[in-house]
Formats: C-alpha cells, sequence, structure tokens
C-alpha cells in the first residue's frame, strides 16, 4: 500500500517511469554539509575526534618547539563557543556566522641542565581564543559579511605518480619522450623524464634538468648498485685460447634474431640470423642448453657489469660500465681473466637507458651529487655540505615540507603495483627507485602510461578540506612567531596565552571564506539555481587549471564521467566543461574520488544490494545499464546486453555481467534530471535548457509543471526554501507569517518543550534581487508527521518545484512577429499576472561624520517642497507601504557645506532666524532612475554610543513584539500540555489536602473547574507518588517559564545595543523597495528544451488564434524553431500537456455534473494506472474527503511525471492519454485566427508547454544617456549601464561616415558629442538660450597624444600662423 505524505495526497503526480525505485535519491547538499561536519566535528567530544579537519591542522603543526627543544607548546584540544548572532541576524547586520573556536594548551618546559630530556614544569593553560571559524548554515551556504556565500568544490589532479608521454609533440622527428610525475600534496614536484637520445632525466619544480643518476647517487647508490638495480646480467667464460662461452639462459633471447647459430648436442637448433621464437625457447630449456661458444663479434659493443679487478694485485682492470672491445678481449685472455659479466642490454624489452646516461655522469660522490642539486635550486650560492645536506632532505623527505598525502601514498602504491594502500606521506629511495623501473619498463614497451583526465586521476576538494588548508597556512604562520618567543617562555614566565598571536590564524580564514576564487556570491535566483551552485564541480581555483591553459582534452566528456559528473549541464563560453554538476546519485569516497552506485549481480539475477564504486574500481567490472530488461526474478531476459566494460560499450552475454545501473537517470544532474523527455533532445540544447532552469525567476503565483519528471519534489523538498516539520504533530494556528505546531507527545523529549513555531521569510531580498516569500499550506487542526511540507517558498508549489507557468502553445507563424525564435503572447498571459515577478531592491543611504560636522538624517531638507517630504515620517525615512517613483527622496540626509564668507545683511538674517538652513545641502537619497515600487522594508542601524532616532525604536520594539508573541505561544501551548497531565494524573485520587474538600475526598472534575490550574500543584493526595509527580511538573513548569524569560532578555539585549558599523559612519538606512515586472517585449522566455527567445508582441486576446472550442492560445511560437535544434522533447511536452490538461478538465466537468465519487475513483484508477508496467498509485488509500480534495487539486490539469530515459511511450502512453481525454491522437487541432475569424488551412500543434520567465529583463537592459559622466583622462564619456554612459562611435564607425561624406554629422561625433570640452560646454549654453549652433574645438584626446608623444622627448606643439 502506498502512503503518500501530507502535501503528496493533495496532488498526485501521474508517473510513467516503467522501473520500480531502486535506490531513493540522496539528500542533495550531503556533499557540502558533510564535509564541513568532518573538518570542524563540532558535535564530537574532545577527545574521541578522528584525526581529521581542525584536529588533523593542529595536529600537524604542534607541539611547537623552540630552537634549542627545551620549551615545546603542545596542543591538548579545541571547542567552539556560541555564535553571537542566529543566521538571519547576521544577514541584516552584515556580519560573519561564525562561532569562537577556544583552544587548550599545555606549555612543556625541560630542565636545561639535565642529560636526559626531563621535565621541569608544565604550565597548563585555559582554553586560548583563536579567531572565529565560518559556520555553515543548514542549507549548506556560509553567511559571510551579511550576504549568502557557496563554496564550490574543486576537481584537481590528485596526488600520486602519473606516466606520460608528450605524444609526439617535443621532437621534429616525432618520437614519443616517457615521463613520469611525482605530484605531492603538499610539496616539491618531481618529474622524471627521457630526452631524444634516450638519456633518462629527472627535474626539481620545474627547473633546470639533471641526470637521474645525480638524484640516485644523492639518495646513497653507487654506480655497481645501480646497474645492479636496473639490469639483468650475462655471465662469459673464457679461456686461455680466446675461446667466449656464454652462460646461456634461453628466456634472455626470447623475440631476438640469433646472431649465432646455437647449437645442442651437435644439432643446430636456431641457425643463425633467426628469429628465437617462444617454440625454440621451449626446445632449448629441455634440451637443457647451459652453454653456448660465441664469437667475439658478439662480445664486442656490450658493457662491463661489474668492476673487474686483478685479483693478485687488486687493481682496478676495466671499471663496470665500460664498453668492450676486442683489444680489451685480448688483454682479458693475456691477464688470465677467466669470467666476466656484461649488462643485458637488448632491443627487445631491455633498454640501456640508464647505463648511458650513468656514463655521462661526472659526478662520483654523494656529496657531489647533493651540491650538484644544490646548484640548481640555489644558481650562485656555493654549496656547503650542510646547506647541500639540509637542501635535499628537505625536498622529499622532511614531513614538515612534503606530504603525499594519504590519497597520494594509496595512489603512488596502487600505480607501483604495491599491495599495501598505507605508508608514510614522505618519498622514500624505494619509491624513486620504483618510479624509474616501472618508466624504464614503459618505455620498454611493458606497461601503459596514465590517462590525466581519467576520474581515477582526479580527486575533488571540498569545502571542509580546502578550508582546512587555509587554517593550515595561519597555523605555520603563527608557528614562526611562537617559535621566536617560545626562548623567553621560562625566563618571563609567559603562558600560552601570551605565546599566541590570533591575527594570522584569523586573517587566513577570513581571506579563504571572503575572497578565495572558489569562494562565491551564492547564485541564489530560484531554489534549483542554489542546489545546482552547491552542486558544481569546478577545475578552475588555486592549484586547479586556468581557463587560457586548459586544452580540449580536460574539457571533454570522459567515459569515466558516467554516473559521476553531468555530460550535459555545463556552461556554453569559456568556461565550458571545467565547471562540471555532480550527478544525481554520486557521492566523493574516503580519498577525494567521485563514486557511484550500482546494484550488485549474483549468479546472473540482479538484487537490490547496492555497491558505490570509483572509478578506478570501475573498469575492472561488466556493467549492464538500467533499462536492461528484467523478469520477475531480477534476471536478465535477453542473451546479449549492453555493457561498459574498461571504459567501452559492448554487448555481452548476461552471464559475464556483474553489476548493473541504480536509475536511468544516473548518468544526468539535478538540473537535466528535470527535462522531460531529455532522451529526445539534442545535448547542445539539452545544455541550453538546464543552464536556463537556472536562470527563472520565481513568479508571483507559482505553478507546478504539468509535465514534470518526477525530480521536482526532491529539489525542493532539498532545497532549504520550503518549510518543513521538524517533529509531527497538530497545527495550533497560522497566520501569513507564522505557523505554530503543537508537537506529539510521543515525539516530545522529557522536559522539552511541545511546541514549534516557524517564523516564515516574508518579502526578503535574494541575492540576485529576487523576492524570497513563503506561503503557509496548512490550517489549523491539520495533523502533519516529520518533514512535511508546512509552507511554500519561492518557486515551489505544493512542495514542488515551480519554475514557470503552464500555457497553451501553439506552433505557427503568425504575421513574422515570431520570425527567428521571437515568441508573441497574449495580452491575458500580462493580465492574469502569469509571468509578474516581484523584484527587491536594496537602497542604502550613510550618514557620516564629515570634517566640517556630522552628517543627519532629518525630515528637515534645504530647499525641497513640502510635496516631496509627504512619504517621509518625522525622522526624515520612509514609511513601509509608500509607493514611490524615480526622483522621490527615500531617506532625508544633510551634509554641512563649507563655511564662505558672508555680507553683513547674510549674518544679520542669520542672527535672527537661525543658522540651520544655510550652511547644509541636500544628500538625500533618491529612488534610482527607472525604478518604482513599493517600500516592503526599513532597516536603521545606529552606530553604538548614539542614540537612536524614533524610528530605529519602532523597529526595535516590533521585533521585540514579534519574540515575546512566540514565547507566549510556547508557554501557552506547554502550560496546557502541563496542566491536562495533572487533570489526568489528580482525577480519581484520594485527597490529603485540597480546598473545600476533606482528607480521604476523591478529586472530581467540580473540583478542578473551581480551582485555577496553578492550584492543582499544591494540592496533597494520600499517595506520595503522585505529589512527587505534581512537585516535578511544577518544577519544570518553572523552569521552563525561566529558560524562556532568559531568551527573551537576551534577544532584547541583542536588539538594545548599537551596531557595528564601518569608521566614519554614524548611522545607516537601508530601505527595501518591491518592484514589480510584468512581461512584456524585450523579456527573455525559455521553455526548459533550450528553446528561447524574446518577446516580440502583446497581441490583444480577441487577435490571438482560438481553437474550436473558443479558447485563444497564450503563446504562438514558430514551427521552424524545432527541426533544426532537434529539440523533439518539446513537442512531446506539448502533446502530453495537453492530454494533461484535457483530463483535468473532464474531471472538473464531471465534478460540475455531481457524478457520484465512485465514477471519480474509477476514472481517475484509469488515469493512473492505464499501463500495468507503470508505477501503481494506490487511490483507495485515501479517505473520501482527502479524495475529493485531490480531485479538486486536479481541475486545472493532472500532473504527470515522464523521467529522464524511462519515461512516456508515443504509442503506448502519450495517445493513450490523449484518447482519455477525448482529444486528437495526432496532437493538432484547426485553429482560427482571432482577427478575421477564418480556420487556417492546416492542422497545428497545441498544447501545454511550461514556459519560464528569465532573468533577462528588459528593464534592466533598456537604457539612454543623456549628460553623464566623463573619463578623467580622455575626457570621453564612460561606457555602460552602471556608469550611465554612452554608445562608443568607434574606428569602424567613422570609416562609415568617411565612406557616405558626412563631414559636419563626423564633427560633431569625434568633438562636441565627445570630449571636446569647451565646445560642449558652449552647445550646452546655445542649446539653452534657443541658439542652435555648435563651435567644434579641439577634442581632448588630441590633448592626450600630444602629452604621449612629449614623455617620448619629443616636443610636439600646436603653432598658430
Amino acid at each position: 500500500m502506498t502512503t503518500y505524505s501530507f502535501t503528496e495526497k493533495k496532488r498526485i503526480r501521474k508517473n510513467f517511469s516503467k522501473r520500480p525505485t531502486v535506490l531513493e535519491t540522496p539528500y542533495l547538499l550531503s556533499m557540502q554539509i558533510d564535509s564541513y561536519n568532518d573538518f570542524l566535528q563540532q558535535h564530537v567530544p574532545m577527545q574521541s575526534r578522528a584525526k581529521k579537519g581542525l584536529q588533523e591542522a593542529f595536529e600537524s603543526i604542534f607541539p611547537i618547539k623552540s630552537h634549542n627543544e627545551m620549551v615545546e607548546l603542545q596542543f591538548v584540544g579545541y571547542e567552539f563557543g556560541k555564535p553571537e548572532f542566529d543566521v538571519r541576524e547576521c544577514q541584516l547586520r552584515g556580519v560573519t556566522y561564525a562561532a569562537p573556536l577556544r583552544v587548550r594548551m599545555r606549555l612543556a618546559i625541560y630542565d636545561k641542565n639535565s642529560t636526559k630530556k626531563k621535565l621541569k614544569q608544565v604550565v597548563e593553560s585555559e582554553s586560548v581564543y583563536m579567531g572565529d571559524i565560518p559556520l555553515m548554515t543548514d542549507d549548506g551556504t556560509f553567511v559571510i559579511n551579511g550576504t549568502e556565500r557557496v563554496i564550490v568544490s574543486q576537481l584537481h589532479r590528485s596526488p600520486g605518480v602519473f606516466f606520460g608521454d608528450d605524444d609526439g609533440q617535443g621532437h621534429s622527428s616525432g618520437k614519443k619522450l616517457y615521463n613520469a610525475r611525482i605530484i605531492p600534496y603538499r610539496g616539491s614536484w618531481l618529474d622524471l623524464e627521457f630526452d631524444v637520445k634516450d638519456l633518462i632525466y629527472c627535474r626539481i619544480d620545474r627547473r633546470r634538468k639533471l641526470l637521474i643518476t645525480i638524484l640516485l647517487r644523492a639518495l646513497g647508490l653507487s654506480n655497481q648498485e645501480m646497474l645492479d638495480i636496473f639490469f639483468s646480467k650475462q655471465t662469459f667464460k673464457l679461456n686461455k685460447t680466446g675461446k667466449i662461452e656464454l652462460v646461456f639462459e634461453p628466456e634472455q633471447f626470447a623475440g631476438e634474431l640469433a646472431q649465432f647459430d646455437i647449437i645442442a648436442d651437435g644439432e643446430v637448433i636456431v641457425p643463425m640470423g633467426r628469429k628465437i621464437s617462444s617454440r625454440f625457447v621451449r626446445q632449448l630449456i629441455e634440451k637443457k642448453v647451459k652453454k653456448q661458444t660465441v664469437p667475439v663479434d658478439f662480445v664486442v659493443g656490450k658493457f662491463l657489469a661489474t668492476d673487474l679487478v686483478d685479483k693478485e694485485t687488486g687493481e682496478l682492470i676495466l671499471a663496470a660500465n665500460s664498453e668492450l672491445t676486442e683489444e680489451l678481449l685480448t688483454r682479458f685472455v693475456e691477464l688470465g681473466v677467466k669470467e666476466f659479466q656484461t649488462l643485458l642490454i637488448n632491443e627487445n624489452g631491455h633498454g640501456g637507458y640508464l647505463a648511458d646516461t650513468l656514463r655521462l655522469d661526472e659526478t662520483t660522490t654523494e656529496l657531489e651529487a647533493r651540491a650538484e642539486i644544490y646548484r640548481m635550486m640555489r644558481p650562485g650560492e656555493p654549496p656547503t655540505k650542510e646547506a647541500a645536506d639540509s637542501l635535499f632532505e628537505g625536498l622529499f623527505f622532511d614531513e614538515a615540507r612534503y606530504d603525499l598525502s594519504r590519497v597520494g601514498r594509496m595512489k603512488f602504491n596502487r600505480s607501483l603495483g604495491r599491495e599495501e594502500s598505507e605508508g608514510s606521506g614522505i618519498l622514500s629511495k624505494e619509491d624513486i627507485i620504483g618510479v624509474v623501473k616501472k618508466l624504464i619498463a614503459i618505455k620498454d614497451g611493458f606497461g601503459s602510461t596514465d590517462d590525466i583526465d581519467h576520474l581515477g586521476n582526479r580527486r575533488i576538494r571540498s569545502v571542509g578540506e580546502m578550508a582546512e588548508n587555509a587554517f593550515r597556512i595561519g597555523l605555520v604562520r603563527l608557528e614562526r612567531t611562537v617559535k621566536e618567543r617560545l626562548a623567553q617562555a621560562e625566563s618571563e614566565g609567559l603562558t600560552p596565552k601570551d605565546l599566541i598571536n590570533v591575527k594570522p590564524v584569523g586573517a587566513a580564514v577570513k581571506e579563504f571564506f571572503s575572497s578565495s576564487q572558489l569562494s562565491q556570491f551564492m547564485d541564489q535566483n530560484n531554489p534549483l539555481s542554489e542546489v545546482t551552485h552547491k552542486r558544481r564541480i569546478s577545475a578552475l581555483g588555486p592549484g586547479g587549471l586556468t581557463r587560457e591553459r586548459a586544452g580540449f582534452e580536460v574539457r571533454d566528456v570522459h567515459p569515466t564521467h558516467y554516473g559521476r559528473l553531468c555530460p550535459i549541464e555545463t556552461p556554453e563560453g569559456p568556461n565550458i566543461g571545467l565547471i562540471n554538476s555532480l550527478a544525481v546519485y554520486a557521492r566523493t569516497n574516503e580519498y577525494g574520488f567521485l563514486e557511484t552506485p550500482y546494484r550488485k549481480v549474483i549468479d546472473g539475477k540482479v538484487t537490490d544490494e547496492i555497491e558505490y564504486l570509483s572509478a578506478i574500481d570501475e573498469s575492472k567490472y561488466v556493467i549492464a545499464q538500467a533499462n536492461a530488461h528484467l523478469d520477475e526474478h531480477g534476471a536478465f531476459m535477453d542473451g546479449l546486453i549492453s555493457t561498459r566494460f574498461e571504459n567501452e560499450f559492448t554487448l555481452m552475454p548476461s552471464s559475464r555481467v556483474q553489476y548493473m545501473d541504480v536509475s536511468p537517470r544516473q548518468i544526468v544532474s539535478v538540473a537535466a534530471s528535470l527535462i522531460p523527455f531529455l532522451e529526445h533532445d539534442d545535448a547542445n540544447r539539452a545544455l541550453m535548457g538546464s543552464n536556463m532552469q537556472r536562470q527563472a525567476v520565481p513568479t508571483l503565483r507559482a505553478d507546478k509543471p504539468l509535465v514534470g519528471t518526477g525530480m521536482e519534489r526532491v529539489v525542493a523538498m532539498d532545497s532549504g526554501v520550503l518549510v518543513k516539520a521538524a517533529r509531527g504533530g497538530v497545527i495550533d494556528s497560522v497566520d501569513s507569517s507564522r505557523i505554530v505546531v503543537k508537537v506529539n507527545d510521543d515525539e516530545v523529549q522529557a522536559g522539552g518543550l511541545g511546541v514549534d513555531i516557524y517564523n516564515l521569510t516574508k518579502y526578503t531580498r535574494s541575492n540576485q534581487n529576487t523576492c524570497i516569500n513563503q506561503k503557509p499550506l496548512v490550517s489549523p487542526g491539520d495533523i502533519v508527521a516529520r518533514g512535511d511540507v508546512l509552507a511554500d517558498g519561492p518557486s515551489t508549489d505544493m512542495g514542488e518545484l515551480a519554475l514557470g507557468q503552464n500555457v497553451l502553445v501553439a506552433f505557427m507563424p503568425w504575421n513574422g512577429y515570431n520570425y527567428e525564435d521571437s515568441i508573441l503572447i497574449s495580452e491575458r498571459v500580462s493580465q492574469e499576472d502569469r509571468f509578474t515577478t516581484i523584484h527587491i531592491e536594496e537602497l542604502t543611504c550613510i550618514a557620516r561624520d564629515t570634517k566640517l560636522g556630522p552628517e543627519e538624517i532629518s525630515s528637515d531638507i534645504p530647499n525641497v517642497k513640502e510635496s516631496a517630504l509627504a512619504k517621509l515620517d518625522t525622522t526624515g525615512i520612509v514609511y513601509v507601504g509608500a509607493e514611490v517613483k524615480f526622483g522621490d527622496i527615500l531617506v532625508g540626509k544633510v551634509t554641512p557645506k563649507g563655511e564662505r564668507s558672508q555680507s553683513p545683511e547674510e549674518k544679520l538674517l542669520r542672527a535672527i532666524f537661525g543658522e540651520k538652513a544655510s550652511d547644509v545641502k541636500d544628500s538625500s537619497l533618491r529612488v534610482p532612475t527607472g525604478m518604482d515600487g513599493t517600500v516592503v522594508d526599513v532597516r536603521v542601524y545606529t552606530r553604538d554610543g548614539i542614540e537612536k532616532d524614533e524610528r530605529a525604536k519602532a523597529i526595535e520594539k516590533m521585533e521585540i513584539d514579534s519574540i515575546a508573541k512566540d514565547i507566549k505561544d510556547q508557554l501557552r501551548i506547554f502550560s496546557a500540555d502541563i496542566h491536562d497531565r495533572a487533570a489526568r494524573l489528580l482525577l480519581g485520587q484520594a485527597i490529603k489536602k485540597a480546598p473545600k474538600r476533606k482528607s480521604g475526598d476523591t478529586v472530581d472534575q467540580a473540583l478542578l473547574d473551581e480551582t485555577t490550574p496553578e492550584q492543582w500543584f499544591d494540592f496533597r493526595m494520600q499517595d506520595e507518588a503522585i505529589n512527587e509527580k505534581l512537585d516535578a511538573m511544577k518544577q519544570l513548569l518553572e523552569d521552563k517559564h525561566k529558560e524562556l524569560q532568559d531568551y527573551y532578555e537576551e534577544k532584547k539585549a541583542k536588539f538594545s545595543q548599537g551596531d557595528d558599523l564601518a569608521p566614519g559612519v554614524l548611522k545607516m538606512v537601508k530601505v527595501y523597495l518591491a518592484v514589480k515586472r510584468r512581461l512584456q517585449p524585450g523579456d527573455k522566455m525559455a521553455g526548459r528544451h533550450g528553446n528561447k527567445g524574446v518577446v516580440s508582441l502583446v497581441v490583444p486576446v480577441e487577435d490571438m488564434p482560438y481553437m474550436e472550442d473558443g479558447t485563444p492560445v497564450d503563446i504562438v511560437l514558430n514551427p521552424l524553431g524545432v527541426p533544426s535544434r532537434m529539440n523533439i522533447g518539446q513537442v512531446l511536452e506539448l502533446h502530453l500537456g495537453w492530454a494533461a490538461a484535457g483530463l483535468g478538465k473532464r474531471l472538473a466537468q464531471m465534478m460540475d455534473e455531481g457524478a457520484p465519487i465512485k465514477e471519480l475513483r474509477r476514472y481517475l484508477d484509469a488515469v493512473y494506472n492505464h499501463n500495468p508496467a507503470c508505477k501503481k498509485e494506490d487511490l483507495d488509500a485515501l479517505s473520501d474527503e482527502d479524495f475529493w480534495q485531490l480531485c479538486r487539486n486536479l481541475r486545472q490539469g493532472i500532473p504527470m511525471a515522464t523521467p529522464v530515459f524511462d519515461g512516456a511511450e508515443e504509442v503506448e502512453d502519450l495517445q493513450k492519454m490523449l484518447e482519455l481525454a477525448e482529444l486528437p491522437a495526432t496532437g493538432q487541432t484547426h485553429l482560427y485566427d482571432g482577427r478575421t475569424g477564418e480556420r487556417f488551412d492546416r492542422e497545428v500543434s497545441v498544447g501545454y508547454m511550461y514556459m519560464l520567465k528569465l532573468h533577462h529583463l528588459v528593464d534592466d537592459k533598456m537604457h539612454a544617456r543623456s549628460t553623464g559622466p566623463y573619463s578623467l583622462v580622455t575626457q570621453q564619456p564612460l561606457g555602460g549601464r552602471a556608469q550611465f554612459g554612452g554608445q562608443r562611435f568607434g574606428e569602424m564607425e567613422v570609416w562609415a561616415l568617411q565612406a557616405y561624406g558626412a563631414s559636419y554629422t563626423l564633427q560633431e561625433m569625434l568633438t562636441v558629442k565627445s570630449d571636446d570640452v569647451d565646445g560642449r560646454t558652449k552647445m550646452y549654453k546655445n542649446i539653452v538660450d534657443g541658439n542652435l549652433k555648435i563651435e567644434p574645438g579641439l577634442p581632448e584626446s588630441f590633448n592626450v597624444l600630444t602629452k604621449e608623444i612629449r614623455a617620448l622627448g619629443i616636443d610636439i606643439g600646436l603653432t598658430q600662423d
């Protein structure tokens, strides 16, 4: 049986999905919230915190030791204080929502005189304040200086070792040069690379390259050790006659050409010149061939593997790695050398690259090698042994400066084929040797290079990790200052508090949150844009890529993006592919790699067991897609199945499948999963569709989409704009700004409040100036469960995301007004306020302390008419509710003017009438150009120490009254609950002492009615247990009363204190204007399929084309916008939308005709459950009352959900719906011309489409300049609407006028209309005088040019003849 939530049962969405939901959509903001919780570990006890986040940052820096190591500052733990203001107060006051961090430390002082390290004393510390740490709000955002910001996660290259090649770009021959790069999380990069001559070099931090052998030698390896590690050997035996025998190992020769006859038992097995195949190798092993006589030519040119030493004299005959010649071999015979070894080097997988490199290496000792590295890192400085050693050790072997991190070590070990994933954060000798070995193996053809764009090589850095890095930077700065002070700690008796300077830590954290490239101003256009912004993954930012350097490969969709990053949602333009969105089900694992869920397949049966796989693990498995056909037992119905294996799409037999996708929408992001029929849209248009949904402006009346995908509810619930019940209960009272819930008894904790009060947000400004407004959905007496929606927010309708409006659309041309994607709209759409939006503008007026005296906010403004002050109150501030237009005064403000000398008459007048009026000028805040609206809120901020004006006090009183009302309601419900429990406890009990009753009487209802509930607690019963319970209840009531009273006093104190304003600011007034914007020509609109356009004309209703029943269409779109764009999804949406509205219309008709409830149930059952394969809706679970409410809500149309890649089929679903709605199965109908009444010849596609109004409004773009500001140097008008600028008349425009020979126009353009200062001033005077003449002079840009040439030392000037 289906269970519906409070809002779901009011409007059930018909779902066309044919696959069961195996895994519910995870909480969409969990990545942000979990990451920051892990960083803070705020609610974890101090002793049991894991080594991550803040804890790890502290442990990596502490203990801090003094230079002589006799004093050390140790870290004990940290804790957070309570934030000073809550989120809403922080937004209003413009401060950061943060909690103070206090750290417990201890100072350990060791005995200097003792030979062993012996503790002398320990200075225990109280907690030390270490600055404020911003806290995350419940919705995954931060409030920094009053504005909501989001920290975007970063996709960066994972630490570890990567093998690559230059793809033949490095040299003209096109030869591939292989390289390896060891990237730590923190520290110096180490690059190893081949050059054209096949020598191996290394670079440290991309500096000058050195031979690899210098690095190996600096690690302590000798020539002999290097040769032993990197080469196999061949042993030769010499006899006195000079005959050379090779100790024969057949495997060493596999795949080579035989350079001599290979003989076994006197028989030639491999003749000279033949390839030694694996068959020959097998034969030779079987015949146990152990030695072969080889010609001298075979040995000449080989390299000696070990030093040859004369055993008698101990003299070195020949050094290892020397080339053998015929002369040397002859000498060997003379010296009686019986055996020598050479390096096994051949073309067949045994390259001699390291030996070649070693021969070029001029260093001989470890010290020389380290000195060489020192010279490369610090050119110009003479190396000493200590300096060279300390620099080299500090590069890769010092934990303070180098850290591979857990991820880096895991990736490093995996890359080198090691089993264990844990290990040290620094490099070891074995690590570097291992990398060189693998690089040589890759060059020899064993192994492959890494794909840097593979998501196994890129990881996510989330908020918590980035905040930890910022905090660590602050701690490193702090460490330097503490080290210097530690020496004096003992002598001066310092405590940890004296040693610590908080500034560097606070500054580092503040800098990260307020100015990091990844700390972004939240996109708050609508709930979807908020959710998407928090799920964004950027490859840009510190430690990431830059737009200019990122190539095509990084931006491209990679097979490993499947189920992890959305292939559709990414910006158009320079950031394409660099900014991505997380796929619906994706999450990060402990190492920061993206994982996606799969269903496990066991013995050919698909189970409901879910396993998350990262891109590294995934390639090993065969994975079926979510739309594979299964029978009722979960077995595959088809023999061959479309699968993914090793990042390729292939057909595989069902027996080989190991995993299966959990859902068809697994591969797309949240925004893309909101596009119905996405599978029928071209990817480019789907990209525009998902991006444009984020730009939709919340409309005045939200309207759910008739055709959705079922994700609308998920997005709205997780976005944080709805008000959800924290606990279940009964609605006690509701008004437009507050909901009070009396909580169920079983959900109230002992001693807790049984009441929840939800204050709704009313007409508040979002970051994008759109309006945030919440409306209640419940009525008093409604029963709600935990998690039910109590109030809708912006762009939500009954708990579902509602970004636009359902409108009746026809696809047909209309007199050229829908040419080139223009949109023709009916006047009715505008009249019904379908796309009317409210925008809230914030205007600020600041009164400062000037040199001449303070500015004043007042209604006494010089030279202003009385009528202009009509909307101001006595303090000079506009009242809430006033309708204002351009030029109206919002806040009256006067600024002192400079003194000027006065005539005796003026002095006399000032002495008589006072001096107020003349020495101040009007600097009031007025409504800017092109804006009009209603004042919805006013906020007054007064500096501490300055008396608040009447308006500020009135606002303060209103806030305090609101809190008092909440507390009163909480107490009322809590008291009623306690009294109710007390009454139930007392009834029927034997009395010991009670007013007007004798001992032994029982308590009845009459006694309770005669006395007040407060008196009940003083009753005494004969049962002592009941008396104790009564006392406990009384105490609980008193405690709660005190607690709420304290809370009230605390809030009141906060309001009455002054505000922390910027230096020199005495008072600040913020006025919020609500501006209503109707749909008008020039506004941009779009559907969800990338079908965007601009409104070209608003046509009277009577002129619009209409259907046969007289219904005029709302919007006319151009049919030519569909075929070339290949977004057919919009046409299918049109048909299904028409069916949905038609079904609603039929239902309304049946209700109006008085059809019995059984018939309505039967009809709706036919609609909801027409296809047995689709999701079944259990309408019988609804009571008659709930069913009637459902029917009332479906009159306008039955909402449908067609999930992406698993939606409605054209024939079995779409046509069936159109039939049920009694509409033509073609989805087309005849239309009539509204102006002539004639029928159009062809049938037209008509239906309901969900259209959005985008945040590109003509009101924000239209602009005209009169006289405005000019640039200081060139004296030319500024550009851009924000600067009230003009349009540039550029070089090419000048050519056009020259071509026309329009000399006067050209002169005017280049002089008086631009930068001829005198000419334009004269022209202005002439126009005022009515004399329409111009006298052009010299353009200022000419003077700029002459000055520029003079700066070059050439004297240039104008001479007059």
